[in-house]
């Protein structure tokens, strides 16, 4: 064979060995092989530009204002300051003055349905909303939930649709995901940061009371709050609400309500500004490491029945104490705040699954959800005459008059409500929120038989009364 033969052989195989390479190489190990020439600009400058001139326009900031009177000088009853100055520097006139609030907002309908965070506006007396174009509107506040620390604004646009943020399933977001903050971070203008969710459904936060929050790490300041927490395709996950700090500013943690509780409280303003929030008609408690050994589970987590509410929403979809819940709707719970949660974020009616495990064996239920009942009637009573209670309001508890007053929707018997200053109630120690159990030994069902049993003179008062998980007894003189 000559040299050249030699060579277009050895050519000729090395081409046959090239193209099985590139014919038995996985796509994925091709592409990542390939490295190629940008073609276009934005393929150079990759950037979050697209997702803000989506979702910032429907970014605004919320002022609230309201007139607060300080307290007159503390010498405004001294007799010789009257005595020689009377009026003249206004020592007994009490001042205004004018204190405002600065936090942001998310428009998310264009008629002008703006929502934020509660403590933003919280004891405001007026409203004002600064668009993005630097437009300025009177708001009127149309609903305040402290409890999930969201508040509803309108604004009257004119005729004119403004830019709103759609919502996004916040069940559907993954931990990893992009994300963007934008808000007004110390009153500087708007402002947009990056990050990713750092995590899901954190529950020990503390800030209100549905704990149920995305956790971020795109930065975060005071200012921010009701601002938008957006995915890439420009669309509403949460609304931030709080930060982790030691100093006040972000260190990376940064915390978000999600966008299905958000739409839930939407809801509830634009049909009539009262939320109603369905019930489980159960009391849960956390399945810790000890609890799970004791009933036999094979790890800790979800959420311990211990009552259950005769003829509430549970106890018809079979559920009993000692039932450990584990999933809502196919979604892990792994406390009973995630189980509120659930139930807090769907309407009136609806159905809930939940899956439980009974003697070691899962089950699964379906609960149709209703508003807790009130159940005695809570026939608020002022309590007078010579007895230890005398100067307390009190009123009976129900599921319904118990989740008014943000304690165990199953507490029953006698509630205090408000204690006058000075009256024997205070004196013995009476305060708002305990429950009065018994009374001479004859247990407390309700207000007309607490009058019964307070009517009749004693040498001794003995009575017991429940605050929190204690109860406290107690004997008083007659």
């Amino acid at each position: 064979m000559s040299d050249s033969a030699y060579a277009l052989f050895w050519m000729a195989v090395a081409a046959v060995l090239l193209i099985a390479a590139l014919l038995f190489t996985p796509l994925s190990a091709r592409a990542e092989a390939t490295r190629v020439v940008p073609g276009s600009r934005a393929e150079v400058q990759l950037s979050y530009a697209p997702v803000v001139q989506k979702a910032a326009p429907a970014v605004v900031n919320v002022y609230s204002k309201r007139v607060v009177k300080e307290s007159p000088s503390p010498f405004s009853n001294d007799p010789f300051f009257q005595r020689f100055f009377g009026d003249r520097f206004s020592f007994g006139v009490p001042r205004e003055r004018v204190q405002q609030s600065l936090g942001s907002g998310v428009i998310v309908r264009g008629d002008g349905i703006i929502v934020t965070n509660n403590h933003v506006v919280a004891d405001g007396d007026s409203f004002t909303v600064a668009l993005a174009d630097r437009r300025e509107f009177d708001a009127e506040l149309v609903l305040a939930d402290e409890r999930t620390d969201l508040a509803v604004l309108r604004i009257d646009p004119k005729g004119e649709t403004l830019p709103a943020i759609k919502f996004k399933d916040s069940d559907a977001v993954e931990v990893g995901d992009l994300v963007l903050a934008i808000g007004n971070p110390f009153g500087v203008g708007q402002t947009v940061t990056s990050g990713i969710v750092s995590a899901l459904a954190r529950t020990q936060v503390g800030v209100s009371d549905y704990q149920f929050f995305i956790q971020t790490d795109a930065a975060v300041n005071p200012g921010n709050s009701g601002g938008a927490l957006v995915t890439m395709d420009g669309q509403l996950i949460g609304i931030n609400t709080a930060i982790f700090s030691r100093s006040g500013g972000s260190i990376g943690i940064g915390f978000a309500i999600p966008a299905n509780m958000v739409r839930s409280v939407v809801e509830f303003a634009v049909d009539g500004g009262t939320v109603k929030r369905p019930w489980l008609g159960a009391s849960l408690q956390p399945v810790t490491s000890d609890l799970a050994e004791s009933l036999g589970l094979d790890r800790p987590g979800g959420a311990l029945v211990q009552n259950v509410y005769p003829g509430g929403p549970a106890d018809k979809a079979g559920l009993r104490t000692g039932d450990v819940i584990r999933a809502v709707d196919g979604r892990d719970v792994f406390d009973p705040q995630s189980v509120r949660y659930r139930v807090a974020t769907k309407a009136e009616g609806a159905r809930m699954e939940v899956s439980y495990v009974r003697g070691g064996s899962t089950r699964t239920a379906r609960i149709a959800l209703k508003l807790p009942p009130e159940d005695p009637p809570r026939n608020v009573t002022e309590l007078s005459g010579r007895n230890p209670f005398s100067g307390a309001t009190v009123g009976n508890l129900s599921p319904a008059f118990a989740d008014e007053l943000r304690i165990d929707t199953l507490a029953t018997g006698v509630v205090v409500l408000r204690v006058q200053r000075g009256s024997p109630a205070q004196r013995i120690g009476v305060r708002p929120g305990d429950i009065i159990i018994s009374v001479g030994g004859t247990e407390v069902r309700d207000t007309d038989g607490l009058q019964k049993l307070i009517a009749a003179p004693r040498g001794q008062w003995e009575f017991k009364i429940k605050r929190g998980d204690e109860i406290f007894s107690a004997s008083v003189r007659g």
